[in-house]
């Protein structure tokens, strides 16, 4: 009988082979590409993002205007000032237009709290003051939920603001003119939002479609530009801008002030236009159809833009 026996084995282990240095350099220098090729990506879809909820953002305002419309007969005036009954250029109450949007914007309890009889800076308005909106913010601008403005004439900090990024079209007229407008008379513009008087549809003759009504602003903290939702403070650095833009220079302009429009978006900025659409209109539009499209009735003819 023949026993078998089974091969003899190598009794010494294999030993494990590592990265060698360059090899290692290499896989680095790899995922080092991969990165640099996927980040970008990564952050154009982030902004890509970022862009669609701030076209809904103004879709949702632009709802919420035409419901008020429906009920009033009107849009909400820019802003309202009213003092001993009789008009105020200031407005001492100074409640702006997003404010009288509230309760169409699932902000009933909000809206409700507001004394619109007694200025924005009123101890009983307090409350109100603190809050930020997100449905009045545009999320690619990083600036913080709130603000300090400050006093006109001193310069010392007067009172905590919620942060917007949607103003109203005050048309093509300079809101600084309104500083000079006699106590009793109303500071009027040739836009949908500006003082104390209401905007109906039919006082639109160019057409809703071709009339902002809404658009975008950035902040500046390191310029002093921020906006709000709520309206002015009378005796604030820049009050009427806080709330109303004008055409004077093109979205996102190098040569653009605070009281344009503007946005944290690289080619541009987003408006509401009278009909609900929301369009990006970029830098290079051509200026005179930039300033058609801002006013309400110029019977200035616009093509497609």
């Amino acid at each position: 009988m023949s026993v078998h026996f089974p091969p003899a084995t190598n009794c010494r282990r294999a030993v494990a082979r590592g990265f060698t240095l360059i090899e290692l350099l290499v896989v680095i220098a790899i995922i080092a590409i991969l990165v640099a090729l996927l980040l970008p990506a990564v952050q154009a879809a982030r902004e890509a993002a970022r862009k669609s909820q701030c076209v809904n953002n103004l879709k949702q305002i632009g709802i919420a205007l035409h419901n008020y419309h429906e009920t009033s007969q009107c849009f909400p005036p820019g802003w309202i000032g009213v003092t001993s009954g009789q008009q105020d250029t200031h407005g001492i109450n100074g409640w702006g237009w997003a404010s009288k949007l509230l309760h169409r914007m699932d902000q009933q309890s909000l809206y409700h709290q507001i004394n619109f009889k007694l200025p924005v800076e009123d101890s009983a308005n307090a409350a109100v003051l603190g809050n930020s909106l997100p449905m009045f913010r545009c999320p690619s601008d990083p600036s913080g939920e709130f603000w300090t403005i400050n006093d006109e004439n001193t310069g010392n900090p007067l009172l905590q603001l919620p942060t917007a990024n949607y103003i109203g079209s005050f048309g093509t007229d300079e809101l600084d003119d309104c500083e000079s407008v006699p106590v009793g008379q109303s500071c009027a513009s040739d836009g949908v939002f500006f003082h104390n008087q209401p905007v109906r549809l039919a006082q639109i003759s160019d057409g809703t479609s071709s009339t902002l009504f809404v658009g975008e602003r950035k902040t500046k903290p390191a310029d002093g530009w921020h906006s709000t939702w709520v309206g002015i403070i009378p005796t604030g650095e820049e009050h009427f801008p806080r709330i109303l833009g004008s055409a004077d220079h093109t979205p996102n302009s190098p040569a653009g002030h605070f009281d344009d429009f503007s946005s944290h978006h690289a080619t541009g900025g987003h408006f509401l236009l009278g009909d609900g659409r929301v369009r990006m209109i970029t830098t290079n539009i051509d200026e005179k159809v930039y300033k058609s499209l801002a006013t309400r009735a110029g019977n200035e003819p616009v093509a497609d833009f």
